[in-house]
């Protein structure tokens, strides 16, 4: 392992730094051609070309299989499952479920000026699609963190499509039928999400478009963004973990290792004015590396794109923090309450020594699905908002039109617009005539 160490006292401090916050994300423009030749051919022949490119790209046939999953294989998910699974599936989803209803808007309406209502209309999507990556090593947590925001906040129907070329792990499906999940389609990729944004002859057509995936997966949810909403184009995993001499270098480097064992773009990072943490944090990263079964992915981010990074204080280290705007922010200090007060920009905030980003993922409450490259300088975490739609309720008396008309004709005068104001003057006039 040979994880870049950086120190703000650094003259090149600066650039680097800014290196760091780029993330290396240049798109791969010709996975963006094949990705924009798989969305129009599913946009026009439908099924024809879904099943052909679920053929090509996972080997499965789907006029064999089904692209339909069937009651009877979830049940025998849940048959393969053991009781202790199953409960620690079934808390998981009691907590995420509790953390998002806090969450719920609702309508409202104001009527205490005299002669106004004004409100507004809260009303969930008809429909969502949520994406999970799929095969043995496909993950529950994703159904969860999409599935639950979405069924809490009302949605009518949830279609979920994962990739089926090596099976399904049974938690996933058991996680989907826990989670309200109305019907599952053996599909992934581009042309996963084209089905989604156009409809085909078996795969309705959604309002928006949510989970995380491969480079095809986040670029065409690009390219269909538009046609139906979707939640982000996310990058790699990433976490920053802010720290002082209060911080267990045995936590740390086993807290970077979480998210560098995700893949070789996964960024990992350590911020600490304690350079002595800096050493044992290395030292502790190469012992764990050892035993780690993904050790090569995880060796590969850490070499790549991670970085221990020394600053002159703690206040130094969360302004670096901010401008990074790290998808996950660990506070690893002594005093985290008061460190928070300094944040900014983070998807999701982790405070203290006994609350490692892992809690996150499965069941601490909040959800895992959050804005990735410094988006989060801009962006929110995945929740029930994403799966509402909020309109403006507006009503006028005779009275109260009158009463504001003139500086409305005035305003639309100000903006050229004379038929605005004419729509206000002309029913003030006919009013005066009764």
């Amino acid at each position: 392992m040979n994880i870049k160490t950086y120190s703000t006292a650094d003259s090149q401090f600066t650039d680097l730094f800014q290196q760091l916050c780029e993330r290396n994300l240049d798109l791969d423009m010709s996975a963006d051609k094949v990705v924009a030749e798989i969305i129009e051919r599913v946009r026009k022949e439908g099924d024809t070309a879904l099943f052909e490119y679920t053929q090509r790209f996972d080997g499965l046939d789907l006029a064999t299989a089904g692209i339909k999953v069937e009651n009877a294989e979830i049940d025998a998910a849940f048959k393969a499952l053991s009781s202790t699974q199953l409960k620690d599936l079934e808390l998981a989803i009691e907590r995420v479920q509790t953390y998002h209803q806090r969450q719920l808007q609702q309508s409202w309406f104001d009527d205490h000026e005299p002669g106004v209502l004004l409100g507004q209309k809260v009303t969930p999507l008809n429909r969502a699609g949520i994406y999970v990556p799929g095969g043995k090593a496909s993950y529950p947590s994703s159904v969860l963190m999409n599935a639950i925001p979405a069924k809490v906040a009302g949605v009518s129907e949830i279609i979920m499509v994962s990739p089926a070329a090596q099976g399904y792990n049974p938690a996933v499906l058991a996680a989907a039928r826990l989670c309200g999940v109305d019907h599952i389609f053996r599909i992934g990729g581009a042309q996963a999400v084209a089905a989604l944004a156009y409809g085909t002859e078996s795969v309705p057509m959604v309002d928006k478009i949510v989970g995380p995936g491969n480079i095809y997966v986040a670029l065409a949810k690009r390219r269909v963004f538009g046609r139906v909403g979707i939640d982000m184009v996310a990058g790699p995993s990433e976490i920053m973990i802010v720290a002082d001499e209060s911080a267990n270098p045995i936590f740390v480097a086993a807290d970077l290792l979480s998210q560098a064992e995700h893949d070789e773009l996964a960024v990992a990072v350590l911020v600490t004015p304690s350079q002595d943490l800096i050493d044992q944090v290395k030292i502790e990263l190469k012992k764990q590396l050892a035993s780690l079964t993904r050790r090569t992915i995880a060796e590969s981010s850490l070499n790549d794109q991670g970085a221990l990074i020394a600053t002159a204080n703690l206040d130094e280290a969360l302004e670096l923090a901010n401008r990074f705007a790290a998808e996950h922010l660990e506070l690893a200090v002594a005093d985290p309450l008061l460190a928070l007060s300094s944040v900014q920009n983070a998807g999701a905030i982790f405070l203290g020594h006994s609350t490692p980003e892992a809690l996150g993922d499965y069941l601490a409450g909040p959800n895992h699905v959050l804005p990735t490259a410094g988006t989060a300088r801009f962006s929110s975490p995945l929740g029930v908002d994403d799966f509402l739609k909020k309109s403006s309720v507006l009503s006028f008396s005779k009275a109260a039109l009158k009463r504001y008309g003139q500086s409305v004709t005035a305003l639309a005068e100000m903006e050229g617009l004379e038929a605005h104001g004419r729509a206000v003057s002309f029913r003030i006039e006919e009013y005066e005539k009764l």
